[in-house]
């Protein structure tokens, strides 16, 4: 009943695409622009300390508007489209495995400014298209860095040392799929890694929605 009153709703007043504003087919993300979105091949983008990084799409156009409304508009309801984009392309890969998701978490700070973590939101959507596990105990952000975009590869590295915490009690019986919405070094998915290793974790793959250099 609750997701039929939804739907009236929506329809009653013409939910508009966010990428194009047309409100034909009345959802957050009309076909047409989801259909746009390109996929990378279907392989190994980079490998980071050992561990196999993904990068499912191009960072172009209506991939960037959909990142961006989620992370800074509060369109949280895009998050299901990305997680989809990312499942599409997940589905191509030589992968068999079933993983406990772990997206890259927030300080609490971050968190309390913008009221969710955008990507724990893209990983309870790709899990439930996936079937894999969410797990957003394992890994905590216990510094608050400055924004990544603006620094160097070093500065990366530097703003991210110690930056996460690894609580092994809270460790599921999976192999470890890291996810985040844009790698463009890798820094972020190297200083996890590395924490992850600290603590003698290694069956750990990483995934993105996309890089600037893809």
């Amino acid at each position: 009943m609750k997701n039929f009153l939804c739907s009236l709703l929506d329809w009653i007043y013409k939910k508009k695409c966010y990428c194009c504003s047309s409100s034909r087919e009345a959802v957050p993300l009309c076909s047409h622009c989801y259909n746009e979105l390109e996929f990378n091949p279907p392989q190994v983008a980079r490998i980071l300390n050992g561990t196999d990084v993904y990068i499912a799409g191009m960072y172009e156009k209506n991939l960037q508007k959909i990142i961006r409304g989620l992370k800074y508009h509060k369109k949280r309801d895009l998050a299901y489209y990305q997680a989809k984009f990312m499942y599409e392309y997940f589905q191509t890969l030589d992968i068999r495995e079933t993983f406990q998701v772990v997206p890259v978490p927030l300080h609490k700070k971050r968190q309390k400014q913008r009221h969710y973590n955008h990507m724990e939101l893209v990983a309870e959507e790709f899990c439930k298209l996936t079937g894999f596990q969410p797990n957003f105990k394992l890994i905590k952000r216990i510094k608050h860095t400055k924004p990544q975009y603006k620094l160097t590869k070093k500065e990366r590295l530097e703003n991210l040392e110690n930056a996460f915490e690894v609580d092994t009690t809270n460790l599921l019986p999976y192999p470890i799929l890291l996810i985040d919405d844009i790698c463009t070094s890798g820094a972020t998915f190297e200083s996890m890694i590395n924490e992850l290793h600290k603590n003698g974790i290694n069956n750990i793959k990483c995934f993105a929605t996309t890089s600037p250099h893809s």
